[in-house]
């Protein structure tokens, strides 16, 4: 891992001159304009080659004052819908002092900064490497890096980007990665042994709802019918994915049976589009930007967004073995308390254009800002002679709901990729970690659901997380 020399440093929330949100490894011109500056941070390579790293100067924090720090900086932003922006405009207009000193007298401010310290403990470990493929639905795991969300709670994080689920898989169950970004199916199949084996990961966290899209090649658009795909070649990303059951899904609705009508190929979310451009697919049900990418080198449109499948349904997740939290309690909650407050600070539409500035250097997405701030605003061209306006194309929200588990247990089981009894319930609360969630999300001042399970509608179909083996026998195109 790279060694850093400023890994505690941490912005003071009450300064006006100093920016929450962004870390040490920003290049952002926000803080490289920054008059009053207090991290260390490398120049963008992409943009200004060859340029050395600025030296910011500011005191390094100990571990308890940057604990200190921490409540503060929550308790801050708090009070500022957890806008950077007008915090800061604030701290200026009626001093720091003015407002740490007014926090101060309505708040036991030592009291609730012991209280963490105790609840917390120090950290077993600092330094962590966490996986990620370079897709849109990694986000916050992503933007936490450069926009220092890892860094506001004591974390030296190593994102590390993958070429395919696979090796997240193998990295992951290798314990070569502490924590990882996933597929929701993931973690549920890797817990039951499916397709891997046979190991306890959870998933505290989802990263992103919506998100997706099916994109055919251009010379496709006079087949807008499902119907007409009979004979497709049709690539998603992995078998354990939203996108490979997803896309079932849609195809069964309309009548085609996914293993005999059409194919089914796995392939790595980097290699969608020029797969697409050589011929080899007639399309995918790919995570972005891909699918946006397509569009933007003028050989695929996007056909369906896959939240017109299912409105607000998980994608991505964040993911650890059940024995890293178990052997790392104080770590562990520190990183997803991280994740958390970056995928809160994600699912605000007005920080999209700086997330997509923040995320679209070679070392994370590799791809031009206008593709990704597409995707992220929902604002995006579609490759049939339109600029759509769909706001939530993509969204991020952290809870992960029991009943979403449930949902894509009932898939795998329906595509033969488990079989027997499952105990739909149970292995739903034991990966998908609502409770602890829902905590974390209470404490860091955000709303949370008090019930952990719902039932959703997918394209008119009620499901009824209740009784899923119903569900389940309710699909006449089906392998169990």
């Amino acid at each position: 891992m790279t060694d850093h020399n400023d890994h505690n440093s941490l912005g003071n929330p009450f300064d006006h001159g100093q920016s929450l949100v962004h870390g040490r490894h920003c290049g952002c011109q926000t803080c490289l304009a920054d008059d009053t500056p207090r991290i260390i941070m490398p120049a963008r390579s992409s943009s200004q080659p060859g340029k050395q790293p600025v030296e910011r100067p500011g005191p390094l924090l100990s571990s308890d004052d940057m604990m200190d720090r921490v409540v503060e900086s929550a308790l801050v932003r708090g009070m500022f819908g957890h806008s950077d922006m007008h915090r800061r405009q604030f701290m200026k207009l009626v001093g720091g002092g003015t407002v740490a000193a007014a926090l101060a007298s309505l708040f036991p401010m030592d009291a609730i900064k012991a209280a963490v310290k105790e609840d917390l403990g120090p950290l077993e470990k600092t330094e962590l490497d966490v996986g990620f493929i370079p897709i849109t639905c990694a986000t916050p795991i992503i933007m936490a890096h450069p926009m220092g969300f890892y860094e506001r709670y004591g974390l030296d994080v190593n994102v590390i980007k993958t070429a395919g689920w696979a090796l997240i898989r193998d990295n992951s169950l290798n314990d070569n990665y502490d924590a990882a970004h996933m597929l929701s199916p993931m973690p549920l199949a890797m817990s039951l042994g499916a397709g891997s084996t046979r190991r306890a990961f959870i998933t505290p966290a989802i990263e992103n709802i919506n998100g997706q899209a099916i994109v055919l090649r251009n010379d496709h658009q006079d087949k807008r019918e499902p119907q007409q795909w009979k004979g497709f070649t049709l690539g998603v990303p992995f078998e354990y994915s939203m996108h490979n059951f997803l896309l079932r899904y849609y195809v069964a609705e309309h009548g085609l049976d996914p293993d005999q009508d059409i194919q089914i190929r796995v392939i790595p979310p980097p290699e969608m589009v020029a797969n697409l451009r050589a011929g080899n697919i007639d399309g995918f049900l790919s995570p972005d930007p891909f699918n946006q990418r397509a569009v933007y080198e003028r050989i695929g449109f996007i056909h369906l967004l896959t939240k017109d499948i299912w409105d607000g349904h998980p994608c991505c997740a964040f993911a650890t073995s059940a024995t890293f939290a178990r052997e790392n309690p104080n770590t562990y909650g520190a990183l997803l308390r991280a994740i958390i407050d970056a995928t809160q600070y994600s699912s605000d539409p007005a920080n999209r254009s700086e997330i997509a500035e923040a995320i679209a250097p070679t070392n994370y997405l590799n791809q031009p800002v206008t593709v990704i701030e597409q995707v992220l605003t929902g604002r995006f061209a579609d490759g049939l002679g339109n600029v759509q306006n769909v706001p939530d194309r993509i969204d991020f929200d952290p809870f992960p709901w029991h009943s979403m588990a449930v949902w894509i247990l009932t898939q795998m089981k329906r595509w033969g990729y488990i079989d027997g009894d499952v105990d739909y319930q149970q292995v739903a609360r034991d990966v998908f970690l609502a409770a602890e969630a829902a905590d974390v999300m209470r404490e860091l001042g955000y709303d949370a659901p008090e019930e952990t399970a719902r039932n959703y509608q997918i394209m008119g179909k009620t499901f009824d997380y209740t009784d899923p083996e119903a569900y389940l026998q309710s699909f006449d195109i089906r392998r169990s």
